[in-house]
């Protein structure tokens, strides 16, 4: 008997996908009836202990189809990214891209023989993505403008966040989990020196521009300049919000889920900072049906706290928007890069399955979404706190395929 209907709801462009996958099922992944994949996950459920909860339910007849601990909230490890992916696609729109712009500073002058008298402006917009490409990409269009030298600094402007480089278990300092500081303005992932992202960002566009045949002095500084009022030289755009929540997603990126956290407090017109952002993004939740305790957008940290009852409440209600698409195909899938490259490989749940996984130090997660043999989809949250983790991750393996597997 189960607690709870889902309104039957079918994930929009998705039913191509359903139809391929359908015919795609392997011989040997034969049915399986509920009362049987019931008691398998009731068996390795038990194994996982106490601290570990399951939650299944069809969206395409509304049944919960297995719930054990549904309801105890969890750490969650990286499927916290679930949340601020989510929240990010749906406050910010999955077309959106974020414009890195270069502009003069208010008094610089453009001479007849390319010279800009005065300082050239780099603002960052919150792009975690920012790389050579970008850089050669601006210094190209910056050519296009007539510009030959720059007589005056690189000022690179990085005010839209605040100035707390890490996430929430490191006191927002240097986080070695995150790969890189976080900032405004960022490139390569984060890199720095002594004197923060933003000075090396900066400086990489100093470097190209003298790589583009620009002369450039060896000036560079770091200075709020967001108010002034000057044309834009150049500007870059960032891959799309949906895919950089795919960049996040599929490998379990912590840079940038964090960054897509301080974005959504910046675009709410709070704040550019860790706290502003799960401001936005739990009031975001509250419009989805969701709640969750949140300190930040990675999952490190193990003050985190959801439910998979709350997960699946999640996956369902994206899987009712127009950006549900573009959330499901941002999670990892067996088989395919990503977290899942080397886990499910020869089950039923490749090429039928996608979810997103989670670790840490005695935590593991998989949450997501699977097709069954009746061509519905299927909402899943296994969460486990207190565990071996790598433990656990093989009897996790050995549950999501039956999903898959289910005769609806």
């Amino acid at each position: 008997m189960w607690t709870e209907r889902y309104p039957r709801r079918p994930m929009r462009r998705l039913v191509a996908l359903v139809i391929v996958g359908l015919f795609a099922l392997p011989a040997a992944a034969h049915a399986i009836a509920l009362s049987t994949m019931k008691a398998s996950w009731d068996k390795r459920e038990r194994r996982m202990g106490s601290h570990a909860g399951a939650y299944v339910a069809d969206l395409g007849t509304g049944r919960v189809l297995y719930s054990r601990n549904a309801d105890k909230t969890l750490a969650p490890a990286s499927n916290e990214k679930l949340l601020t992916t989510a929240t990010a696609l749906v406050r910010l729109g999955q077309d959106t891209t974020l414009d890195t712009i270069v502009r003069p500073a208010p008094d610089a002058v453009l001479q007849p023989d390319g010279t800009l008298a005065g300082d050239l402006i780099v603002v960052g917009a919150g792009d975690p993505s920012l790389d050579d490409v970008a850089m050669r990409d601006l210094v190209a269009q910056l050519r296009r403008a007539g510009i030959r030298r720059v007589t005056g600094a690189i000022v690179a402007d990085e005010s839209l966040f605040d100035n707390r480089r890490g996430s929430y278990d490191s006191g927002f300092g240097y986080d070695s989990d995150l790969g890189g500081e976080l900032g405004a303005l960022t490139w390569g992932h984060g890199r720095f020196d002594s004197r923060g992202p933003a000075f090396y960002a900066a400086s990489r566009l100093r470097y190209f521009l003298k790589l583009g045949k620009v002369r450039v002095s060896s000036k560079v500084s770091v200075s709020p300049t967001a108010t002034l009022d000057t044309p834009t030289l150049a500007i870059h755009q960032s891959p799309t919000i949906a895919e950089l929540v795919s960049i996040t997603n599929h490998p379990s990126d912590n840079f940038y889920a964090e960054t897509l956290l301080k974005l959504l407090g910046a675009r709410a017109g709070t704040g550019g900072s860790t706290a502003k952002g799960i401001v936005a993004a739990q009031e975001a939740l509250r419009q989805l049906g969701v709640k969750a305790e949140m300190v930040d957008g990675s999952g490190l940290s193990r003050v985190d706290r959801v439910s998979p009852h709350q997960i699946v409440r999640l996956l369902a209600a994206m899987a009712g928007r127009g950006e549900g698409e573009a959330f499901r195909a941002s999670l990892a899938a067996p088989g395919e890069w990503g977290t899942l490259e080397h886990r499910m490989t020869r089950t039923a749940a490749r090429d039928h399955c996608r979810a997103k996984t989670g670790t840490l130090i005695g935590v593991s997660a998989l949450s997501g979404y699977c097709f069954d043999l009746a061509g519905h989809t299927i909402v899943f949250s296994l969460l486990e706190n207190g565990v071996c983790a790598v433990c656990v991750k093989k009897l996790e393996d050995q549950m999501v395929p039956m999903l898959a597997r289910y005769e609806g």
